[in-house]
């Protein structure tokens, strides 16, 4: 990956697309608790200060606001760190917004252990595990700015739950202006025949860097990038399973649970293949910049390239 590619941190987007939605959207109203500044809401707050309703430091409190604000007509994005969206909230999300399925997006910023120094403790990496496993919930982890845009967008016109998970540390722009985003619908980015290497969020333009080293060894790598866990698109996965019969997921998440999870499940039960997941195994982040932890949890381009060369070869 060329040093000149644009980066931008998925939050940034976020709260870009959430203003240029706006107008297009009347009905799209914004809460937050407490962490605008981060989680880049206070620009739809500037912008839009009678749409943005700040709940404070309770953020149970704001998924049961935003639940409501649902039933007559409006369209919340609930916003917070993914740790307090899918942890401290968990029980309010699934009984007043999954349960009642209701027309509430959930915005979480800051997940996985990019979030850097900050910690184990702020460095949501159940969440994707968490929002899966419920009902009716959608859940969507965009790898670049463009992708993070059409997840809101996509987001706004779906009626139901939305779980959409954005990134603290800025990675590459990978995706073209003209991208056709679907929920459910996942891209291959680059085709090959000896291994499929299935990535999402910041592990997709590390998966392409990784396919570029791979080729050295003599290894074909076809890449996928899933924005959409769940639901997941499984004629895709299949279909390349089927062509290369090794695959391999990518994820700055716990894999129990996860997209290697979701995968594993459906290979298992629809065409058992040969497979192994990149991610986080059962152990808690820790605290360092975002670019050391990547590394050291072998989530960067020389990690993945290390990881599926070594399960090719075996």
């Amino acid at each position: 990956m060329s040093e000149e590619v644009k980066k931008i941190a998925t939050r940034e987007s976020y709260g870009n697309a959430l203003v240029e939605y706006a107008d297009q959207y009347p009905d799209l109203v914004v809460l937050d608790a407490d962490l605008a500044g981060a989680t880049k809401t206070g620009t739809f707050k500037k912008a839009h200060p009678e749409r943005f309703f700040d709940c404070g430091i309770a953020e149970s409190d704001m998924m049961g606001i935003a639940a409501g604000l649902s039933t007559v007509g409006k369209i919340p994005f609930a916003s917070t760190f993914a740790m307090f969206a899918s942890g401290r909230a968990f029980e309010q999300v699934r009984n007043s917004i999954a349960y009642p399925h209701l027309n509430v997006k959930i915005g979480a910023t800051h997940a996985g252990i990019s979030v850097g120094e900050d910690g184990a403790s702020h460095q949501a990496l159940e969440d994707l595990a968490l929002m899966r496993m419920l009902p009716g919930m959608v859940v969507m982890n965009p790898a670049d700015d463009i992708e993070a845009k059409a997840a809101v967008k996509a987001a706004l016109d779906y009626v139901g739950p939305v779980y959409i998970r954005f990134g603290r540390a800025a990675c590459p722009i990978i995706n073209k202006p003209d991208y056709d985003f679907k929920i459910g619908k996942g891209t291959v980015l680059k085709e090959g025949r000896d291994v499929t290497i299935i990535a999402t969020g910041i592990c997709v333009s590390a998966s392409l860097e990784a396919a570029e080293m791979l080729k050295a060894d003599g290894i074909d790598a076809e890449v996928i990038n899933i924005c959409t866990i769940k639901p997941l698109d499984d004629e895709l996965v299949l279909a390349s399973a089927k062509k290369t019969g090794k695959v391999v997921t990518a994820e700055e998440a716990f894999v129990a649970g996860g997209l290697g999870g979701a995968v594993a499940e459906l290979l298992s039960e629809k065409l058992p293949t040969k497979m192994t997941r990149i991610g986080i195994h059962d152990r808690f982040g820790e605290s360092g910049t975002a670019s050391a932890l990547i590394e050291k949890y072998g989530l960067d381009g020389k990690g993945i390239y290390a990881s599926v060369r070594d399960f090719v070869k075996a």
